[in-house]
């Protein structure tokens, strides 16, 4: 496998070298699963934004190898959890081992505790597995046995699910949804991508393809230089609105939280990077607001898996045309 040496950032990034640094990153995505460049930039977003990503999609369609292409695009250290229906907290977390020599009990960490965790299947592990996540993803810590445990910099985890009404699966709560800060789905490839894959997959695996052109400090830096971006009163009254607009949608039994209107301004901020901006526009917050919300809002409608995305993708989109934005 021919890679490069990991790229160190020389230099705090300004917004035109961050745009370029994310386009590498996406470009070396798109290698890995071809035909999903939207998809491929919205996965670098969520990185640079220091969120989670959930990827929800049938089996089969690239959900696992696009999150270790992630991984090795960004040298990244990884660790690939498969979800199961007897997992346990301590199989991710890690635990306690007693030393006989010394009679002394150390901490043996988990897989969690790596930069990029890939939680493969999340949905197929029973709610108390499920929520040991909840402090890593939340805190980036973990407490075991009146200890915590620093998890390594930057840390993201990457979950991949498969649709709710398939045999085998446990929804997953709110209170983790609402820790994702986006959802994407890749759906199937286009027909010529996918006779392309048909005709040239016998030759190497696709991560063969995958090179490193980006580095744990250079993602570290391009979130430090994201959250610095300016985003003005009057976007942030955009945001506000928006969210209060979900909240008091008659089709809507509860809208967006407190942390979606924060996760929101983070990627729309992300987002002004891909136009080598320093500040936000109610475009930014736009593009963003669908992969980052429709997840979070629980409809009145009994629909659930991919109908209920749908209806709520509609719905905010709706939103955005009813709520003013600046000028």
């Amino acid at each position: 496998m021919n890679q490069p040496a990991r790229v160190l950032a020389a230099a705090a990034p300004s917004p035109a070298t961050a745009r370029t640094a994310m386009e590498r990153i996406a470009a070396e995505l798109g290698r890995a699963v071809q035909g999903k460049e939207a998809q491929a930039r919205l996965v670098a977003t969520c990185l640079v934004s220091g969120g989670h990503l959930l990827l929800e999609d049938v089996p089969g369609v690239g959900k696992t190898t696009l999150a270790e292409a992630l991984a090795r695009a960004c040298g990244l250290s990884f660790s690939r959890v498969q979800f199961t229906a007897d997992l346990m907290p301590a199989d991710i977390l890690g635990a306690q081992i007693f030393h006989a020599q010394t009679a002394t009990f150390q901490f043996r960490p988990g897989p969690l505790f790596r930069q990029l965790v890939l939680a493969d299947e999340l949905n197929r592990a029973p709610p108390r597995t499920q929520s040991a996540l909840l402090e890593a993803m939340a805190q980036g810590q973990v407490s075991l046995d009146g200890s915590t445990h620093a998890l390594p910099s930057p840390f993201t985890v990457v979950a991949t699910q498969n649709p709710v009404d398939f045999s085998g699966t446990y929804p997953l709560p709110d209170s983790q949804l609402d820790r994702f800060m986006l959802r994407l789905s890749l759906g199937h490839p286009a027909p010529d991508v996918e006779a392309k894959l048909l005709a040239t997959r016998g030759r190497a695996p696709p991560l063969d393809a995958v090179q490193t052109v980006s580095s744990p400090e250079e993602v570290a830096q391009l979130r430090e230089l994201s959250a610095e971006l300016r985003l003005d009163g009057t976007v942030a009254d955009y945001v506000v609105r928006l969210a209060r607009a979900t909240r008091e949608h008659g089709d809507i039994e509860r809208g967006a939280s407190t942390r979606a209107v924060l996760a929101l301004g983070a990627a729309a901020r992300t987002q002004a990077l891909w136009e080598a901006r320093d500040f936000v526009t109610p475009g930014d917050v736009r593009a963003v607001l669908v992969p980052c919300w429709a997840h979070r809002v629980l409809l009145r409608s009994a629909v659930q898996g991919v109908a209920a995305r749908d209806e709520a993708a509609h719905l905010l989109e709706e939103l955005t045309r009813k709520v003013p934005a600046p000028r």
